[in-house]
C-alpha cells in the first residue's frame, strides 16, 4: 500500500504595493477636470485690438442755387459770336459779343500746333489727372465724369481761343455788319437760361426739387437772335446760397449751428458754410457762401453732403465703455514716499504719525486740481494730511468717469476716455492721454464684466 503524502498548502494574502504613479495621474485628472469645469462655467473675458480709425456722419442733398443774376438781351437782330469763356470773369469794358448780319464761318486749327497743348494747358490736365489717380475711391466713380469734364473744359477753351482770334482778325479788318458789345457789368458770363435768374428764398417749394419743369436753354455761337432775347447770363456777386430740403429731425439738429462743412459731390471741394433755416411749406436749410461761385456758375442744382461729425482718433466699441467712481483729492496731497520715485498720499493714523500709502491715479484735471483715486483703496471718510503742512482732507468726495479696462499685462486696469464722436457700434476717442489708451491697446470688449485688477487668461 502506498504511503499516502499529504500536502499542507496555505493561501497568504497578497501584499499591496503603494503606487506613486497612480496617485500622481489620479492628482493630474482631478486637476485637468476641476481646471475645465471652471473654464466652461466661468465668464470669459474678450479681448479687442485698439487701432486708430475715423467716424464721418454726412447727410446727402440735392441743393438749389439762389444768387444775383441778371440776363443781359440783344439790343438788335443779328448772328450771335463770343469773344469771353464761358464761366470766365469779364469787366464791364470787356469784349463779350458780336452781332452780324450773316453767320460768320470760323476755320478749324490745323497742323502741329492744332494738336500741341500749350505747356499751362498740359500742366492743368496733368494736375487734374494726378489729383483724380491720388483720391480715386470705387465707391465714387462719377468722379470719373468729374475728370472727363475738367479735361473737356480746358479743350474747349483751347477751341474758343482760336475762335476769339479769328473774330479779333475780322474786326481789325472792319468786319462789315460786325457790331461788338461789351459787358453790362462786372461778374461771371454764362451762356445759358433756365428762367429762375430772379428767383429769391421766397420763391422755392418742394415741388422745386423735383425738377419736374426745369429746362435749360443754352444760348450758342452763331445762332442768330433778335431784340430783346437773351444772349448771355451775368453772375454778379460772389455772395451766393444753397437751399436744401430738410426733414424735422435734421432741421432740430441744424437750428443749433451757425455753421456746417460742406462737400460738393460735383469736384469733391470740401468748404464752410453758414447756415440758417427758413420755414414755409417746409423746413429749409440755406446755406450761403461767400467765394467759388465760378466753380458752379453753370448749375442751378447742386449735391452736396452735410458733413455734420467728422472725427479722427482711437476706435473703440461701445460694448467696452463702463462707468466707475473714483474718489477726488486736491492734487497738492500727493506726494513721493521715502526714498522710492512712488507717488502716493499721507493716511492720519491713530497716533497721529501719517502713513504713506502708494496710489495709482487714473486722471488728473489740470484746471480744477483733482486727481483721482480708486474707491477700492481706501476705505470712505479716510483722512489724508496734507504734505509739509497740518492740513487734511476726508475722502469722501467722488465722481464717476466712462473709461474701458486695458488687459495688456494679464489683468484688468481701468483707463479714462474722452470721446469726441460716436456711431451706432463705435466711439472714436482721444489719444495720447497720460491716463487714457494708445493705439494697439487690448482692451475687454464687455466692459461691464470686469472688474479692476480681474485676471485676463
Amino acid at each position: 500500500m502506498a504511503d499516502n503524502n499529504l500536502t499542507n498548502i496555505q493561501a497568504y494574502q497578497k501584499k499591496w504595493h503603494f503606487n506613486i504613479g497612480l496617485v500622481i495621474f489620479g492628482v493630474i485628472f482631478v486637476y485637468l477636470t476641476v481646471t475645465i469645469l471652471m473654464y466652461l462655467t466661468e465668464n470669459h473675458i474678450s479681448a479687442y485690438e485698439v487701432r486708430e480709425g475715423s467716424i464721418l456722419r454726412d447727410n446727402a442733398y440735392t441743393g438749389f442755387i439762389l444768387r444775383d443774376e441778371t440776363v443781359v438781351q440783344a439790343e438788335s437782330e443779328g448772328y450771335v459770336s463770343y469773344f469771353a469763356n464761358e464761366g470766365s470773369k469779364v469787366g464791364a469794358k470787356t469784349r463779350v459779343y458780336t452781332l452780324s448780319d450773316r453767320e460768320l464761318e470760323f476755320e478749324a486749327s490745323s497742323g502741329e500746333e492744332a494738336e500741341k497743348l500749350s505747356p499751362e494747358e498740359q500742366s492743368a490736365v496733368l494736375a487734374r489727372i494726378q489729383s483724380f489717380s491720388e483720391g480715386f475711391r470705387e465707391e465714387q466713380f462719377q468722379d470719373v465724369y468729374t475728370l472727363r469734364n475738367h479735361v473737356m473744359s480746358i479743350l474747349k477753351s483751347r477751341s474758343n481761343k482760336n475762335r476769339q482770334a479769328q473774330l479779333d482778325m475780322m474786326v481789325q479788318q472792319g468786319g462789315e455788319g460786325l457790331q461788338i458789345y461789351p459787358a453790362a457789368s462786372d461778374g461771371i458770363i454764362v451762356y445759358s437760361t433756365d428762367g429762375y435768374e430772379s428767383a429769391t428764398i421766397n420763391d422755392v417749394t418742394e415741388k422745386l426739387f423735383t425738377k419736374n419743369d426745369y429746362e435749360k436753354k443754352s444760348l450758342k455761337n452763331n445762332e442768330k437772335v433778335k431784340a430783346g432775347d437773351p444772349v448771355y447770363k451775368l453772375i454778379r456777386d460772389d455772395h451766393w446760397s444753397v437751399v436744401i430740403q430738410l426733414d424735422d429731425a435734421a432741421a432740430e439738429e441744424l437750428r443749433e449751428k451757425d455753421s456746417v462743412k460742406i462737400r460738393f459731390s460735383k469736384d469733391q471741394e470740401i468748404t464752410n458754410a453758414n447756415i440758417s433755416i427758413y420755414s414755409s411749406d417746409h423746413d429749409y436749410g440755406v446755406l450761403t457762401f461767400d467765394s467759388s461761385m465760378i466753380r458752379y456758375a453753370e448749375d442751378r442744382y447742386l449735391d452736396l453732403e452735410l458733413i455734420l461729425e467728422d472725427e479722427s482718433g482711437l476706435k473703440i466699441p461701445k460694448s467696452s465703455v463702463t462707468t466707475k467712481t473714483f474718489f477726488t483729492i486736491p492734487e497738492n496731497y500727493l506726494t513721493q514716499g521715502g526714498d522710492s520715485k512712488e507717488t502716493g498720499v499721507l493716511v492720519k493714523t491713530e497716533d497721529e504719525d501719517p502713513k504713506f500709502r502708494k496710489v495709482n491715479i487714473y486722471d488728473r484735471d489740470e484746471k480744477s486740481g483733482i486727481v483721482y483715486l480708486n474707491t477700492d483703496a481706501f476705505s470712505e471718510e479716510t483722512i489724508l494730511v496734507k504734505p509739509d503742512s497740518s492740513d487734511t482732507c476726508v475722502m469722501n468726495q467722488t465722481k464717476s468717469m466712462k473709461g474701458v479696462y486695458n488687459i495688456n499685462k494679464g489683468y484688468a486696469v481701468f483707463k479714462q476716455v474722452r470721446i469726441l464722436c460716436e456711431s451706432d457700434d463705435y466711439y472714436i476717442v482721444e489719444s495720447g492721454s497720460d491716463y487714457g489708451l494708445f493705439n494697439y491697446d487690448h482692451i475687454a470688449l464687455d466692459g461691464d464684466s470686469v472688474r479692476e485688477n480681474d485676471v485676463v487668461f
